[in-house]
């Protein structure tokens, strides 16, 4: 897949305020430092387009770039940043429920994992709840480049195990480097496959009526 265009939309608490769901969409969402902002830019090609900051956890709004016209990468909040209150946590949390269970042209989560660690529980129960609630996802492995190849398999082999443990089988994966634009052709090209049987899905123009259109 070529991107030809890639263009912020606007950004977000209520997924009644959304842009219409009338085009494939694909959430990037982990830990708070995991690289999204980085990984983001980096396979659309537009530096900049989701910021990216050295303070964890600035991210706090469901954020809509438009695709080539025609599909979404959605920037969601960090998870498992420990500085923020409890209220703004309980907070960020609903509404990213909210988003993942309720928006109908969702048509993947891809969960970011820091390759360079042992498998985190906060990311296993993340990944674990998207099962239980039937949301469909991927795993993307950053920075993959900050160690040998040997030792990212060694972790990325370890967290696809304990996966076991919930799923009969694992989901797609892919390991990337922001830096060195490994894995964007992979996730690229199952977003081109994915988006070839999309199905626009039928819209309550009511719910939506606040929503910004594009």
């Amino acid at each position: 897949m070529i991107i030809k265009s890639a263009t912020f939309v606007v950004s977000n608490t209520k997924v009644s305020a959304l842009p219409l769901p009338d085009m494939p969409e694909y959430a990037f969402i982990g830990r708070s430092n995991v690289g999204k902002s980085s990984l983001i830019n980096m396979l659309v090609n537009v530096q900049g387009l989701a910021k990216t900051s050295q303070r964890p956890g600035k991210t706090q709004l469901i954020n809509h770039f438009l695709i080539n016209e025609k599909w979404y990468i959605v920037d969601l909040p960090g998870y498992g940043y420990a500085k923020v209150s409890k209220s703004s946590r309980e907070k960020w949390e609903k509404f990213i429920r909210n988003y993942l269970t309720k928006r109908e042209n969702l048509q993947c989560v891809f969960v970011l994992i820091d390759s360079r660690l042992e498998p985190q529980k906060i990311d296993l129960e993340f990944c674990s709840w998207l099962g239980e609630c039937q949301i469909p996802f991927a795993l993307v492995y950053t920075k993959a480049d900050k160690q040998s190849a040997p030792k990212t398999d060694q972790n990325v082999a370890k967290f696809n195990k304990t996966l076991l443990g919930w799923f009969e089988e694992v989901p797609p994966f892919f390991v990337t480097s922001a830096e060195k634009g490994q894995g964007k052709e992979k996730v690229l090209q199952f977003i081109h496959e994915v988006n070839e049987d999309f199905v626009k899905p039928e819209i309550d123009p009511q719910f939506y009526s606040n929503s910004n259109t594009v």
